[in-house]
Protein backbone atom coordinates (compact mmCIF):
# COMPACT_ATOMS: atom_id res chain seq x y z
CA UNK A 1 0.00 0.00 0.00
CA UNK A 2 1.49 3.40 -0.96
CA UNK A 3 2.38 5.78 1.83
CA UNK A 4 4.31 9.04 1.98
CA UNK A 5 7.94 10.07 2.24
CA UNK A 6 9.83 13.31 2.70
CA UNK A 7 13.43 14.47 2.38
CA UNK A 8 14.26 17.41 4.64
CA UNK A 9 17.33 19.63 4.50
CA UNK A 10 18.29 20.07 8.16
CA UNK A 11 20.46 23.11 8.86
CA UNK A 12 22.23 23.52 12.17
CA UNK A 13 24.46 26.41 13.25
CA UNK A 14 27.69 24.81 11.97
CA UNK A 15 26.55 21.83 9.91
CA UNK A 16 23.87 20.41 7.68
CA UNK A 17 22.48 17.05 6.64
CA UNK A 18 19.43 15.61 4.90
CA UNK A 19 16.78 13.42 6.55
CA UNK A 20 15.06 10.69 4.55
CA UNK A 21 11.76 9.84 6.23
CA UNK A 22 9.51 6.95 5.16
CA UNK A 23 5.99 6.63 6.53
CA UNK A 24 5.54 3.24 8.16
CA UNK A 25 2.54 2.68 10.42
CA UNK A 26 2.25 5.53 12.89
CA UNK A 27 5.82 6.86 12.52
CA UNK A 28 8.38 8.06 10.01
CA UNK A 29 11.37 5.74 9.76
CA UNK A 30 14.31 8.13 9.50
CA UNK A 31 17.83 8.03 8.11
CA UNK A 32 20.30 10.93 8.15
CA UNK A 33 22.19 11.49 4.88
CA UNK A 34 25.45 13.47 4.51
CA UNK A 35 24.39 14.99 1.16
CA UNK A 36 21.26 15.59 -0.86
CA UNK A 37 20.42 12.51 -2.94
CA UNK A 38 20.36 14.12 -6.38
CA UNK A 39 21.91 12.43 -9.42
CA UNK A 40 22.90 8.84 -9.97
CA UNK A 41 26.54 9.61 -9.15
CA UNK A 42 25.76 10.13 -5.46
CA UNK A 43 24.79 6.47 -4.92
CA UNK A 44 25.61 4.48 -2.93
CA UNK A 45 25.80 6.87 0.02
CA UNK A 46 26.14 6.49 3.75
CA UNK A 47 22.96 6.69 5.81
CA UNK A 48 22.69 6.78 9.60
CA UNK A 49 19.54 5.33 11.16
CA UNK A 50 18.19 7.78 13.70
CA UNK A 51 15.09 7.83 15.89
CA UNK A 52 11.66 7.55 14.29
CA UNK A 53 9.90 10.88 13.85
CA UNK A 54 6.30 12.02 14.15
CA UNK A 55 4.21 12.19 11.00
CA UNK A 56 3.98 15.96 11.48
CA UNK A 57 7.39 16.17 9.78
CA UNK A 58 5.78 15.20 6.47
CA UNK A 59 4.62 18.81 6.16
CA UNK A 60 6.85 20.71 8.61
CA UNK A 61 9.23 23.42 7.45
CA UNK A 62 10.97 25.98 9.63
CA UNK A 63 12.56 25.97 13.07
CA UNK A 64 12.80 22.86 15.21
CA UNK A 65 12.14 23.12 18.95
CA UNK A 66 14.96 23.47 21.49
CA UNK A 67 17.23 25.33 19.02
CA UNK A 68 17.91 22.22 16.93
CA UNK A 69 18.12 24.18 13.68
CA UNK A 70 15.68 24.51 10.82
CA UNK A 71 14.33 22.18 8.16
CA UNK A 72 13.24 22.74 4.58
CA UNK A 73 11.37 20.18 2.47
CA UNK A 74 13.46 19.13 -0.55
CA UNK A 75 11.21 16.39 -1.90
CA UNK A 76 8.04 14.58 -0.91
CA UNK A 77 5.65 12.16 -2.49
CA UNK A 78 4.56 8.55 -2.51
CA UNK A 79 6.65 5.62 -1.29
CA UNK A 80 5.86 1.94 -1.55
CA UNK A 81 7.87 -0.15 0.90
CA UNK A 82 8.49 -3.46 -0.87
CA UNK A 83 10.45 -5.19 1.89
CA UNK A 84 11.38 -4.20 5.40
CA UNK A 85 13.46 -6.12 7.93
CA UNK A 86 15.86 -5.13 10.69
CA UNK A 87 18.68 -5.08 8.12
CA UNK A 88 17.10 -4.01 4.82
CA UNK A 89 14.43 -1.68 3.54
CA UNK A 90 13.54 -1.87 -0.15
CA UNK A 91 11.25 0.85 -1.47
CA UNK A 92 9.98 2.63 -4.57
CA UNK A 93 9.68 6.42 -4.69
CA UNK A 94 7.40 8.54 -6.87
CA UNK A 95 7.79 12.31 -6.76
CA UNK A 96 8.66 15.19 -9.06
CA UNK A 97 12.34 15.22 -8.04
CA UNK A 98 13.03 11.64 -6.99
CA UNK A 99 11.86 8.43 -8.70
CA UNK A 100 12.96 4.82 -8.83
CA UNK A 101 13.68 1.80 -6.70
CA UNK A 102 16.02 2.08 -3.72
CA UNK A 103 17.30 0.07 -0.81
CA UNK A 104 18.73 0.81 2.59
CA UNK A 105 21.04 -1.87 3.95
CA UNK A 106 22.29 -2.07 7.54
CA UNK A 107 26.00 -2.76 8.00
CA UNK A 108 26.17 -2.50 11.79
CA UNK A 109 24.16 -0.68 14.41
CA UNK A 110 23.07 2.66 12.98
CA UNK A 111 25.38 2.49 9.92
CA UNK A 112 23.44 1.89 6.72
CA UNK A 113 23.93 2.46 2.98
CA UNK A 114 21.34 3.99 0.65
CA UNK A 115 21.53 2.79 -2.95
CA UNK A 116 19.46 3.03 -6.10
CA UNK A 117 18.51 -0.43 -7.33
CA UNK A 118 16.61 0.56 -10.48
CA UNK A 119 16.30 3.74 -12.47
CA UNK A 120 12.73 4.76 -13.41
CA UNK A 121 13.50 4.87 -17.17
Amino acid sequence: MPTRFVILHHRLENSEHWDLMLEHGEVLLTWQLPMEPTGLDCFPMLAKRIADHRKAYLSHEGPISEDRGTVRRISSGIVRIDEITMFRCGFTIESERWKGEFELVCHSGTDWTLDRTQDPS
